[in-house]
């Protein structure tokens, strides 16, 4: 009886303790909130943050250059960025390294109308390419006429800055570089045209990871950091399983993006997600880096395990 007793005092007892608070966690995005970030809405939506212990807080930045810098200054935990930026960040200094991955592909592509005369990266020759951003898109164009024995020096680079989709629509443009292939080739098909994309990774440019987790470099041993790839894993399984749910309740969580594009974009960049959102592939690193310092975008190519770790 005694005994019995003392097992049901210390079962009220642990029943009557308040449970332990959720981690914080501050997680910067680098841009507004978009199909591209679903993972992490999902997980947010479906409870997977909160049940491996995680508050998670996501934070659209005022300026998307910002975030890595943030997290390198320890005012945020991670911060969404790109393979190619913590490829320069890394050259020029910044203490960030890659943690994780989130999509897993390229999305920037080389786009023309499909009406147009451009047919092959070959019919470039003599046209107008608008562009948004010099450095890595110079690179990316650069490496992608090299396939087809052509230069920059053959094409005419005209900087659209941010309206890539309406340059083309316009014709003040014969292709856009920069385009993302589950944005833009839509937004242009709204637009009542078709539009075809040329994918780097098929000419001439080492494939890289689009999206990526990164964090202060002193700081990649944090463990909230597996349980956050952990919950991110089981999301992006969630939407492989159950798209259609997934993106009821991603835009039960931000009704403003319930639009044709946003809805379309969503299926359109499920396959690209990483599944092991925690795996390094080092070899894509190191040659991605090769390629960069070859096109004089980074001055070294320092050892892969410098700059990106693989968390367990």
């Amino acid at each position: 009886m005694l005994r019995n007793f003392a097992i049901s005092l210390v079962m009220a007892l642990a029943l009557a303790a308040p449970a332990k608070a959720a981690d914080k966690l501050t997680v910067l995005l680098d841009w507004f909130t978009n199909p591209d970030h679903a993972p992490i809405i999902i997980a947010q939506a479906n409870g997977y943050f909160a049940d491996v212990g995680l508050d998670v807080e996501l934070i659209e930045p005022a300026d998307p250059a910002l975030p890595p810098k943030l997290v390198a200054a320890g005012k945020g935990d991670i911060a969404i960025s790109y393979q190619q930026t913590l490829h320069a960040q890394v050259d020029e200094g910044l203490p960030v390294a890659r943690i994780g991955t989130l999509v897993a592909t390229p999305l920037n592509s080389l786009i023309v109308l499909e009406e147009g005369p451009i047919d092959t990266l070959a019919d470039l020759k003599g046209r107008k390419i608008g562009f948004s951003v010099s450095g890595f898109e110079d690179a990316m164009l650069n490496a992608m006429l090299k396939s087809q024995g052509l230069t920059v020096e053959d094409v005419e680079l005209i900087n659209v800055n941010f309206a890539l989709s309406p340059a083309l629509l316009s014709g003040q443009v014969d292709a856009v570089i920069g385009g993302y292939r589950n944005f833009e080739l839509t937004q242009i098909e709204l637009e009542g045209k078709k539009g075809k994309a040329f994918y780097p990774e098929e000419n001439g440019v080492p494939v890289f990871d689009e999206l990526i987790f990164i964090a202060q470099r002193e700081k990649t041993g944090d463990d909230r950091f597996p349980r956050f790839l952990e919950a991110v894993e089981a999301a992006t399984i969630f939407l492989t399983n159950h798209p259609q749910k997934a993106w009821e309740a991603f835009i039960e969580a931000y009704p403003s993006l319930d639009d044709e594009l946003n809805r379309r974009a969503w299926f359109d960049t499920l396959p690209r997600f990483a599944k092991r959102p925690a795996a390094l592939d080092s070899g894509r690193y190191q040659r991605f880096a090769e390629f960069l310092k070859e096109a004089d975008l980074i001055r070294e190519v320092p050892p892969v395990e410098s700059y990106a770790v693989e968390i367990r």
